[in-house]
């Protein structure tokens, strides 16, 4: 029998990182136009978009570095289990006040909890990174993240073998943004957040190795478009707290919806496809 998960990371107990960033306005500036936006959501000195601090704070590790599957074999806060397989649950964050872009920022992370469970495809590892943003003395954001782990393959996911391509999801709320993402949408979003996760670029890789039908659409993409939805619709109130799940994957080619329903200092949002109404889910409390 294997050892338990637990077992590998007992000792575990990874230091605070310390790291900096200009906040230079490029990166906002190429994530509007990878949206599609007639202008850049931000310029220097304008407040940062919720979660938008996921194209800063970058690192490009050497390429000797990278696993098979793309991420790093080792890093700060990976856990030291065997045969590691990584995915991304979900997060929550707090705001004091936004990240002005143009000035100087610091993030401090931190190794929140270490958490095993036990789900449908074997043992796993739930992980919450919690990460503090600093501008100018001040915490201006505090977010957690949530890595799910697992060792080896487990048993694997049903999905569809073949993807719909045409069908398209009916709304249920009255905020509504739609995506239709191909190969370049995901190149490019992987360059922007400095993710070498084969499951957005290598097809073939995807089919054989993880049984993906197809391409897999980003886990951070999706909450950005949950959150674009209040950007959008509700410019002038901040968001002063916000929690995510990720649910299902979503495949390249397939229609997307970004669907949400306003209601007094909130709202519920959620990601759609014609097979799954709720690849994504996403509450925000607004100011």
């Amino acid at each position: 029998m294997p050892a338990p998960l637990a077992s590998y990371v007992e000792s575990w107990q990874p230091a605070p990182a310390t790291d900096e960033d200009t906040l230079s306005p490029a990166p906002a500036a190429a994530l509007s136009a990878l949206l599609d936006l007639p202008d850049a959501a931000a310029k220097s000195g304008d407040p940062l978009p919720p979660l938008w601090q996921w194209l800063y704070f970058l690192h490009w590790p050497a390429q000797q570095a990278l696993g098979p599957d793309g991420h790093l074999r080792d890093a700060r806060f990976l856990p030291p289990i065997p045969h590691r397989r990584r995915m991304f649950a979900g997060g929550r964050s707090e705001i004091t006040e936004p990240l002005r872009l143009g000035e100087p920022a610091e993030r401090v992370s931190s190794l929140a909890a270490v958490t095993p469970k036990q789900g449908r495809s074997g043992e796993l590892l739930f992980v919450t990174e919690r990460q503090e943003f600093r501008q100018n003395g001040r915490i201006c954001l505090v977010e957690e993240q949530d890595i799910v782990y697992r060792s080896g393959d487990g048993s694997a996911p049903r999905y569809p073998s073949t993807l719909d391509e045409s069908a398209v999801p009916e709304p249920e709320g009255p905020w509504q943004l739609r995506l239709h993402p191909d190969e370049t949408l995901l190149f490019r979003f992987s360059a922007l957040t400095a993710n070498a996760h084969r499951i957005h670029y290598d097809t073939p890789y995807c089919r054989d190795t993880e049984g993906y039908p197809g391409l897999v659409v980003h886990g951070p993409l999706l909450a950005l478009l949950m959150l674009e939805l209040v950007r959008r619709n509700a410019p002038e109130r901040q968001v002063r707290s916000l929690s995510y799940r990720l649910h299902r994957p979503a495949f390249v080619g397939e229609h997307l919806l970004a669907d949400g329903t306003p209601s007094d200092g909130h709202a519920d949002l959620h990601i759609a496809t014609h097979r799954e109404a709720r690849h994504a889910t996403a509450e925000v409390t607004l100011a």
